[in-house]
């Protein structure tokens, strides 16, 4: 398994990585945020374009799963780390891929990180829980998924926040 950062040509496999991977979600997540396919390359397009740099994870020369990692510096606002589209493909789903991705991003910042995702994706809440992240109060979340990301209402609501132990020694702190 090599970690690595991801280019412009590696486009194609990472849209093709989020789109087999985010299968996880259908049927979990409100039918009304699920779309085929799950990531269309616009979108993928835009949140590159925003500032998310994946990482992938490849192995035999093919990525296996890929994760971005986006810093978001806000006027007044505490700056964040936000840990952004992170999927294995489904034939290789609990093999240590997310872990060595998430391991290698956390690395890589010094800044509080946060993580996003589906209140009903039992499955990721469970791995981030397990890699030291907390999930935020309702307030909190809300207050986060509207600052840090841009979101439909409805994927706020739908959604939870997790943080890493940076956040929460800020917030103790007041």
């Amino acid at each position: 398994m090599t970690i690595r950062r991801c280019d412009d040509s590696d486009f194609e496999q990472i849209w093709a990585v989020i789109n087999d991977g985010a299968q996880a979600y259908k049927g979990s997540i409100p039918a009304d945020r699920w779309k085929e396919p799950y990531m269309p390359r616009e979108e993928l397009r835009r949140e590159i374009d925003a500032g998310v740099v994946f990482w992938g994870c490849e192995l035999s020369d093919e990525l296996a799963g890929v994760m971005g990692i986006q810093d978001v510096e806000i006027q007044d606002a505490q700056d964040v780390t936000l840990i952004r589209h992170a999927y294995t493909r489904t034939d290789v789903q609990k093999q240590g891929i997310g872990t060595r991705l998430l391991s290698h991003l956390l690395d890589q910042t010094s800044r509080p990180v946060l993580i996003g995702t589906w209140t009903d994706a039992a499955w990721a809440i469970r791995f981030y829980l397990q890699h030291g992240f907390e999930i935020t109060g309702h307030d909190e979340k809300e207050l986060l998924l509207r600052k840090y990301w841009k979101i439909p209402e409805r994927q706020v609501e739908t959604s939870v926040v997790l943080a890493d132990r940076r956040w929460r020694e800020l917030q103790s702190r007041g």
